[in-house]
């Protein structure tokens, strides 16, 4: 390259320390990103209230589509605490259900309603009173290592 050239460009590269500073160019057309010759293609500004309301409707889809989710998620959330408070309204229930023994990790009792109303643990299942238990029968559970109690029904379901 000739030292002409290498004057010019080096002028064309340099960064203007003027912010909003017109530099004026030989080529111009090199960095322009609209026409600068009358033999382009004819260059037409975009509507800017149109731009507006198409930028308006996809930024309220994309909000609505991420509310959306959240919504989703608390919902969901809430569900999951509505279960939790439920079997720990359950456990306490069974744990303050009368028993004539101690109650070990890993077996399985079960649970019958005097006339009272009042709820007590029986090692002995419906079967082995040869179906004609002396209360209702309510159900049997096991009692798991962290001390909550499972529905006999739901581990027959899971297995």
């Amino acid at each position: 390259m000739s030292s002409d050239k290498k004057e010019e460009k080096k002028d064309f590269l340099d960064v203007n320390p003027v912010p909003n500073l017109v530099v004026r160019s030989e080529t111009p057309s090199k960095l322009s990103v609209y026409p600068t010759s009358r033999l382009a293609p004819r260059f037409e500004p975009i509507d800017q209230v149109e731009f507006l309301k198409e930028s308006d409707k996809m930024l309220g889809a994309v909000v609505h589509g991420k509310l959306q989710v959240i919504v989703d998620q608390i919902n969901f959330l809430k569900a999951q605490a509505k279960k939790i408070l439920e079997e720990a309204r359950m456990n306490m229930d069974l744990h303050r259900a009368s028993c004539s023994f101690e109650k070990r990790v890993g077996h399985t009792y079960h649970l019958y309603e005097k006339q009272d109303g009042t709820t007590y643990f029986s090692l002995l299942s419906p079967e082995d009173w040869k179906g004609s238990p002396p209360h209702p029968f309510l159900g049997s559970y096991k009692l798991e290592s962290d001390l909550s109690w499972t529905v006999l029904e739901d581990l027959e379901a899971e297995h």
